[in-house]
């Protein structure tokens, strides 16, 4: 899309975690995309911060490396990466002591929105905090952003939320979860609370069932060791997942702005019922004949950890009541696909007698790999013959419906980061969020290491066939993973 982009005022954006694989896949070139839109205010500017020892020059470098690799299209602009790599500049730090705290308090302009981006992991947040404050940098125009995972279960979230507390307050801090950056997830709320035409339909009047899906067709890679400690249900159920579930489920909020928003998705976690054990299935990979299994990747032959989750849920309010919603993610499954599904009931007549079929509307929300929303409609069979009916696609897939011109879109990344420097908070998880999903998720969890190890499922499948079954037992059917 060739976007509207207002610059923003000047600002300071410190990658603490500058020399990490986060930085270099995404919030470098992130960073670097905005700036060839004009939207990086002049005299703003890059600080990558780590425990690496190495200058500006060599830290330049890297950038430029990374951005060549990760950058996109705009890579090719050798000027504007001249111009981009001059606003970077590198501060060797120590999280955990003094070293680099007061060159970076000298290097960050007292007048500009600071933004302190903590890619590094959980057990570093307090340092950082606290150090941010004793070196004076934590006033009204600090903002900090935190990555996942934020925590690993209720109790050590709530610590965390105190620990940033004692030197942030809540509207200062920015917990990320790059899902809610993606340009569909926000079309979700736009056809919802946009359109006359849905929301009167949008309960369990009208609604049968609703499906949320985001397969991988990868496996864990190099991240191994961090997902075996936390397999899908905390690396993907209790954050992303719950936040596609919270946006289709909530309330219509009074108005758009971030609380109103949250307090919403915080409504809907605190009216989900406890899911059973027989409600949820999990599994795990297997090896093929090029493939290692889950097993092999992440170095743990005896490992119980799920690459797999199928859920069924349920919300005890009345706008859900009766409503199943059916959550499922999983690696090394048969396409890399994300997308919600919204099954609307029969209708509750049929007049035509030469058609026996069965037809339904059904609205599909794409969130990966194309982008869209696409609406199944039931029409007559062209020609002649009776009245025969076929379900066929109101397809607004954006690069089909938009033209490839409009529909090349921000990285989520890009509109996260543009928001914290706004200070618009709309699409980040609050702490009240936060613990009311691991309250949801820890019973679960708990059920998981009392219970059986998870089963065994094939590569390039669409996971265990118990996932089938669960859906299979209430008369209905996953959605076909496909791109």
């Amino acid at each position: 899309m060739v976007s509207r982009t207002i610059p923003v005022d000047p600002f300071d954006l410190v990658i603490i975690g500058g020399t990490g694989d986060l930085a270099r896949r995404k919030i470098l070139p992130a960073l670097f995309r905005r700036f060839c839109a004009g939207q990086m205010g002049e005299g703003s500017q890059v600080i990558g911060a780590a425990r690496t020892e190495m200058d500006t020059s060599a830290y330049r470098t890297m950038v430029e490396e990374a951005i060549a690799e990760f950058g996109g299209d705009e890579k090719s602009s050798k000027a504007k990466l001249k111009k981009f790599i001059a606003l970077i500049s590198y501060v060797t730090l120590d999280a955990k002591g003094d070293t680099g705290w007061d060159e970076l308090a000298e290097a960050v302009k007292s007048e500009h929105v600071r933004a302190f981006y903590f890619s590094v992991g959980p057990n570093l947040f307090g340092d950082l905090a606290k150090r941010l404050q004793k070196h004076g940098m934590a006033d009204d125009l600090c903002r900090i952003v935190v990555e996942k995972p934020f925590g690993r279960d209720l109790e050590s979230a709530r610590e965390l939320n105190k620990v940033l507390a004692r030197h942030f307050d809540e509207s200062q801090i920015y917990r990320i979860d790059h899902y809610l950056g993606k340009e569909t997830v926000q079309n979700l709320m736009a056809v919802r609370f946009g359109n006359m035409l849905f929301e009167p339909l949008w309960n369990s009047q009208y609604v049968d069932h609703i499906q949320i899906t985001v397969a991988e067709s990868v496996g864990v890679g190099g991240r191994g060791g961090y997902y075996d400690r936390s397999g899908a249900m905390r690396d993907m159920v209790q954050n992303h997942l719950m936040q596609l579930f919270c946006l289709i489920a909530m309330e219509p909020p009074a108005k758009f702005d971030p609380d109103s928003v949250r307090d919403e998705k915080l409504k809907v976690i605190r009216a989900l019922d406890p899911v059973t054990p027989d409600n949820i299935v999990r599994g795990q990979y297997e090896a093929t004949e090029t493939k290692p299994s889950y097993r092999k990747q992440v170095e743990n032959r005896d490992s119980n950890t799920e690459s797999f989750v199928a859920l069924k849920a349920n919300i005890s309010n009345w706008r859900w009541a009766g409503t199943p919603f059916y959550l499922r993610t999983g690696k090394r499954l048969r396409e890399r696909a994300s997308e919600i599904t919204v099954i609307f009931k029969d209708a509750p007549h049929s007049i035509f007698e030469e058609d026996s079929g069965r037809h339904r509307n059904i609205l599909t929300i794409k969130l990966q790999p194309n982008e869209g929303i696409v609406l199944d409609v039931t029409i007559k069979e062209p020609g002649p013959g009776g009245m025969r009916l076929i379900d066929v696609p109101l397809d607004m897939t954006f690069a089909e419906a938009l033209g490839p011109d409009q529909a090349e879109f921000p990285d989520a990344y890009e509109r996260l980061i543009m928001d914290v420097i706004r200070g618009n908070q709309t699409l980040f998880m609050r702490g009240d969020e936060v613990e009311a999903a691991w309250a949801w998720t820890d019973p679960i969890i708990a059920d998981f290491e009392r219970g059986d190890p998870p089963l065994a499922y094939a590569t390039g499948s669409s996971g265990p066939d118990e996932a089938l079954a669960l859906i299979h037992r209430d008369g209905r059917a996953w959605r076909e993973i496909k791109a």
